[in-house]
């Protein structure tokens, strides 16, 4: 749950195990529909259709937002840094203005064996709020998601 006088903060993926409770249900669809207001007041025509300014400045934590909302479990790690739930990850990319979406579990969780069909999903919540995503095969021919805003 978030702190007094913070913002919500959606899972990435690289913190502990989001606890599922009515509070955090009730703070994710107030996040998700404050994101929905401040686009359709602040992006004229395009409404809710495309991102926002303030998404594009912190992108790894809207893109979070949008799949957390979604439903997609994210990932978890303990305190010594060990998956300890699947899900999906999202970080800053290597080239600015992008964000990685990946599929991580334990190991020998199978995460490896669902990423393309999960990823996919990952994708189509993605897209649906105006999102343009690209599935690559990367290092160990792992699967990842390149997210960036439209152009």
């Amino acid at each position: 749950m978030t702190a007094p006088g913070q913002g919500f903060e959606a899972a990435t993926g690289d913190g502990p195990a989001a606890v599922a409770s009515p509070a955090r249900t009730a703070e994710l669809r107030t996040a998700h529909e404050g994101l929905l207001q401040i686009r359709r007041m602040v992006n004229g025509a395009a409404g809710a259709a495309v991102p926002a300014p303030w998404e594009l400045r912190q992108m790894p934590r809207a893109v979070a937002l949008v799949l957390e909302a979604a439903g997609i479990p994210p990932s978890a790690v303990d305190a010594d840094g060990r998956r300890t739930h699947t899900g999906y990850r999202v970080a800053a990319a290597a080239e600015p203005g992008r964000v990685e979406v990946t599929w991580l579990g334990p190991p020998g969780g199978g995460a490896a064996e669902e990423e393309q069909e999960r990823l996919t999903a990952c994708a189509a919540a993605l897209e649906r709020l105006g999102w343009e995503c690209l599935l690559y095969r990367g290092p160990r021919r792992r699967r990842f998601l390149e997210v960036e805003p439209p152009r």
